[in-house]
């Protein structure tokens, strides 16, 4: 993409990288809650109200009120998972990207620029929960910048950036509802290597799964 370029972050890039992590998790809410009522647990209790209420009060009116405002609160509940959740990354790793990142041995952070405005970031480090592995994190891509290859050129910097540290492989973990971002590592040559639920009770009650991808370098060793 012509005046494409990928550099180390910088300390002034601070805000508009986490403008770009903020914005791009919060477009995960509308999927997430779609997620939410396909599961049978929640269709079952929003069929179960409806009925009870219909039963007790001989109207429609008060269980479609009443479903209404379970839906609502349903809602506002993704609303503040994600918000916690962007609220955790801004207060760790995010608010201390040189010391997580770019002054740690084999782990770095990387915007993307076109015409010298900062549109995506990826970042890795070494993987915690797979000793001898690097791990991306932190890929994101504004909106109106996407479809043009940012992101890819994204992920080939992580990837050359392992294999010249002398690592095999990159991992890396998204949720089943970022459907854009797994076509986009499949495309990559990402493997998947499992889909498991998050062990806390909100993950488990919404069957909110993350599935963990791997690529091996030495297949595309020359």
């Amino acid at each position: 993409m012509a005046g494409l370029r990928i550099r180390k972050y910088k300390d002034e890039d601070d805000e508009v990288v986490k403008e770009i992590f903020t914005q791009g998790m919060s477009e995960h809410v509308p999927s997430s809650f779609m997620h939410l009522l396909k599961q049978p647990l929640t269709q079952m209790v929003l069929m179960c109200v409806f009925c009870a209420l219909l039963a007790s009060s001989k109207s429609f009116l008060l269980p479609i009120l009443a479903v209404t405002l379970l839906l609502a609160g349903a809602r506002q509940l993704v609303i503040y998972l994600f918000s916690s959740y962007i609220d955790m990354s801004l207060k760790k790793d995010l608010s201390h990207i040189r010391e997580t990142y770019i002054e740690q041995r084999d782990a770095c952070f990387w915007v993307a620029e076109v015409n010298e405005r900062v549109v995506g970031t990826v970042a890795c480090l070494p993987a915690e929960r797979e000793p001898g592995l690097l791990e991306l994190k932190r890929m994101s891509v504004k909106r109106r910048h996407r479809g043009k290859g940012i992101a890819k050129a994204l992920c080939q910097t992580v990837a050359d950036f392992t294999r010249s540290r002398g690592y095999p492989a990159v991992i890396l973990y998204t949720s089943i509802v970022q459907t854009d971002a797994q076509r986009l590592y499949e495309a990559m040559g990402y493997q998947k290597i499992r889909e498991f639920v998050m062990p806390d009770a909100t993950c488990r009650i919404t069957n909110f799964s993350l599935i963990e991808y791997r690529l091996d370098l030495h297949q595309d060793e020359t």
